[in-house]
């Protein structure tokens, strides 16, 4: 089954922080990815831009709304994903502690309810 891990983060935190502390961040997340590439896990993972590079969309009686900037105001964003393949819930949870985010913010394991289920259970 599918899964993604949502990584939360503060922000302001990350980008206040010193090149060395970043550098070991990013490099955790290096060995992160590649222990989800070796176990065969892996499928995709992106960091994602600020909140303030997102745009919000919205139709409300048939007009789009564009709010620039994040929607809400949090205290940790979503700040990227990976999604992986794992053979259960507890194995996907197993991967989103060992993420690095685990311990600075947070990561939600979320199961992919895959398009043909979806399908399937409407009927």
């Amino acid at each position: 089954m599918r899964y993604m891990l949502l990584i939360y983060n503060d922000e302001k935190a990350m980008a206040n922080a010193a090149k060395e502390q970043t550098q070991q961040v990013l490099a955790a997340y290096g060995a992160y990815t590649e222990a989800l590439k070796k176990s065969g896990a892996y499928i995709a993972g992106e960091r994602l831009r600020p909140t303030q590079a997102a745009t919000s969309v919205r139709l409300t009686g048939g007009k789009t709304n564009v709010l620039d900037g994040p929607y809400a105001d949090t205290k940790e964003q979503l700040a990227g994903f990976y999604m992986i393949e794992a053979a259960d819930i507890d194995t996907a949870i197993e991967w989103g502690a060992r993420c690095p985010a685990s311990s600075t913010g947070t990561v939600e394991v979320r199961p992919i309810w895959e398009m043909a289920e979806y399908v399937a259970a409407a009927e």
